[in-house]
C-alpha cells in the first residue's frame, strides 16, 4: 500500500469526468487500497481517485472512525458508482474536502441516497445510504463527475470561498518559498 498525493483545487483532473473503469484487476485493487490508506493518513471519511490524479470513477468512503458504535459497516469502495435514487428529504450540513483544505461550507443534498455500482472485483454492488453515509458518498461522486462541493453553494458563497482558498494557496506558498 501506498499513501498518494491528494491534488488541489486548481488542477484540471478534479473538474474533468472522469472515464468508467473497464478492467478489474490488480492495479485497480492496489488503486483502492491506496485510496483508503490515502484517506486515513489524511483523516478522511471518502475520497475520489480524480483527487490523487487518476481520472477513474472509483470512489472510497468510511465512517467506522466516525462512530464506531454504527451496526451496519460504512466503508466501502464503488467502481462506476451512479446515483440511483435519492430522497426527497433534503438536509444541510458542513462539507469540507481533502482538495480544498481550509474551507467548509453549509451543503444540501438528499438525506438518503441508494447507489449502484461494481466491488473492486467487477461485481455488482448496491448501497443504501443515509444521513452522513449517504453525504459523503453524494460528495465522492460529484469528484468524479467534476463536480466540487464549492460548486453546491449560492455564488456569492462560491465567491467567498475562492478568494479564502487564494489567500491559503498564498499562505502556503509563501511558507514554502
Amino acid at each position: 500500500m501506498a499513501i498518494r498525493e491528494i491534488v488541489y483545487l486548481g488542477d484540471p483532473v478534479l473538474r474533468a469526468e472522469a472515464e468508467d473503469v473497464t478492467v478489474f484487476d490488480d492495479d485497480l485493487r492496489v488503486l483502492v487500497r491506496d485510496m483508503f490508506e490515502t484517506m486515513y493518513h489524511a483523516d478522511g471519511i471518502g475520497l475520489a481517485a480524480p483527487q490523487i490524479g487518476v481520472s477513474t470513477r472509483v470512489i472510497v468512503v468510511d465512517l467506522r472512525r466516525q462512530d464506531e458504535d454504527e451496526p451496519e459497516p460504512q466503508r466501502v469502495a464503488v467502481v462506476n458508482p451512479v446515483v440511483t435514487w435519492a430522497s426527497k428529504e433534503v438536509a444541510k450540513q458542513t462539507e469540507g474536502c481533502l482538495s480544498i483544505p481550509g474551507l467548509e461550507e453549509v451543503v444540501q443534498r438528499p438525506v438518503a441516497v441508494t447507489v449502484a455500482g461494481q466491488d473492486p472485483d467487477g461485481n455488482e454492488l448496491v448501497v443504501e445510504a443515509d444521513d452522513l453515509f449517504a453525504r459523503a458518498l453524494q460528495h465522492e461522486i460529484d469528484h468524479v463527475d467534476g463536480i466540487l462541493f464549492v460548486d453546491r453553494v449560492s455564488p456569492l458563497k462560491r465567491r467567498m470561498l475562492l478568494k479564502k482558498w487564494k489567500k491559503i494557496e498564498a499562505e502556503a506558498a509563501a511558507e514554502a518559498g
